[in-house]
């Protein structure tokens, strides 16, 4: 081979998965999604339940589309032969956000009955990143046995909790600054909100 005549290589995108459930919190998995995919280094996938967009539904009357417009594959939650569900699929972290209780539940208990419990799974024991932005409040002793469990797994446990020392004007400055932190966690270079010591 000649070397000299050889095309570089192209530095492969990072494949992300974004799943969103059933719980109260879709501005986050909207600004979530967008940030991800506009990011033009980032492979979005998502998988969206069926109570997931009935909740998008219910607090923004947005259309499903709009939540998924930005990725590159939208895989069904029913859909079990998907890629995303076996460890040989190569993808650089795992996002559910919002994280319902439910869900939460039957990835710390090993109960895959859908794609996003089972995606779950799979990131877990090929030891890749997994964020559970998790939304309920108060927590039963239930809640806080499953976020301990994955925790120890090797997910990283991030509940919906706004900042506010960034002096937000809005909803959606908070919406960003939480989103940065999601980012963060996924090692993804943002420029959403300023950090804690910086100027504006």
């Amino acid at each position: 081979m000649n070397l000299r005549n050889a095309t570089p290589a192209m530095t492969p995108k990072k494949r992300i998965l974004l799943a969103v459930t059933g719980a109260s919190g879709m501005a986050y998995a909207k600004t979530l999604a967008l940030a991800l995919g506009e990011n033009k280094n980032i492979e979005l996938h998502m998988i969206v339940s069926r109570a997931g967009y009935k909740v998008l539904e219910v607090e923004s009357g947005a259309d499903p589309r709009e939540l998924t417009a930005q990725a590159a594959r939208v895989h069904e939650p029913e859909d079990i032969s998907a890629p995303c569900a076996s460890g040989s699929w190569i993808h650089h972290g795992m996002v559910v956000c919002p994280c319902s209780m439910a869900t939460l539940a039957a990835i710390a208990n090993g109960v895959g009955s859908n794609l996003i419990h089972r995606a779950a799974d799979v990131t877990l024991k090929e030891r890749r990143p997994l964020v559970l932005v998790a939304r309920e409040t108060p927590l039963s002793q239930i809640h806080l046995k499953n976020m301990l469990a994955l925790s120890r797994a090797g997910a990283v446990i991030a509940p919906a909790c706004p900042a506010f020392y960034p002096r937000p004007e809005t909803i959606q400055d908070m919406v960003d600054h939480f989103t940065a932190r999601i980012l963060d966690q996924l090692d993804i270079p943002h420029n959403l909100s300023r950090r804690w010591g910086e100027e504006d």
